[in-house]
């Protein structure tokens, strides 16, 4: 069975949109685009290749795709390399539109499609982005870990990284270290449903 690993760059209140530059994800009128990249440091980039490993096959949203169409087929080195070779399932309702492969769309039922890949052979499956496509494999608890870069910025507004529909989930803290930057670099594995307590309760 498949791994599924989810990367976000992430802000202090949870926006994770337009990290990469300007002009990566205006929806929504967003004005705030590349406010990762100040603070960007060689250990985020080592966490991610390690994150990803050697081989691993794309699961991504339509847009997050769509982003990455524009970026990532023009560069020459080793992330572009290993990002243009992984094998991308999108989930679409425009699969006859997908251009940059290989790539599948993931089918109408998109938590089937996903929960039928992960038990399929094959690497692990790596999420970036896709701030629609995240809350459907928490629900269905098809996350095994998380990989959040925290940047120490506050937003206020845009995409984040999950919606107000997600049902309460626990994570353990797997790793934590920090870059020189100032950004924390957390690894976290998925648990399952949110346990409750009392403090005015003996433990």
């Amino acid at each position: 069975m498949r791994k599924i690993r989810i990367i976000e760059h992430i802000s202090l209140d949870g926006v994770i949109q337009g990290f990469g530059g300007p002009e990566e994800d205006r929806d929504g009128d967003y004005a705030h685009g590349g406010w990762a990249v100040p603070l960007s440091d060689p250990a985020i980039g080592e966490a991610i290749e390690a994150a990803q490993g050697e081989r691993f096959d794309l699961l991504l949203g339509r847009h997050t795709y769509d982003i990455f169409t524009r970026y990532w087929p023009k560069l020459k080195d080793p992330m572009a390399d290993k990002l243009n070779a992984a094998r991308k399932f999108v989930a679409t309702h425009r699969p006859d539109s997908l251009e940059w492969g290989p790539v599948e769309g993931l089918g109408t039922d998109i938590a089937k499609g996903i929960r039928s890949l992960k038990a399929s052979e094959g690497p692990d499956l790596v999420v970036w982005g896709s701030s629609t496509l995240t809350p459907v494999l928490l629900q269905a608890g098809l996350i095994d870990d998380v990989l959040l870069l925290v940047f120490p910025v506050l937003l206020g507004k845009g995409k984040r990284f999950l919606s107000d529909d997600v049902a309460p989930r626990e994570l353990s803290l797997a790793s934590t270290r920090a870059a020189s930057s100032g950004v924390l670099i957390n690894t976290y594995r998925y648990v399952g449903a949110l346990r409750t307590g009392s403090f005015a309760e003996p433990a």
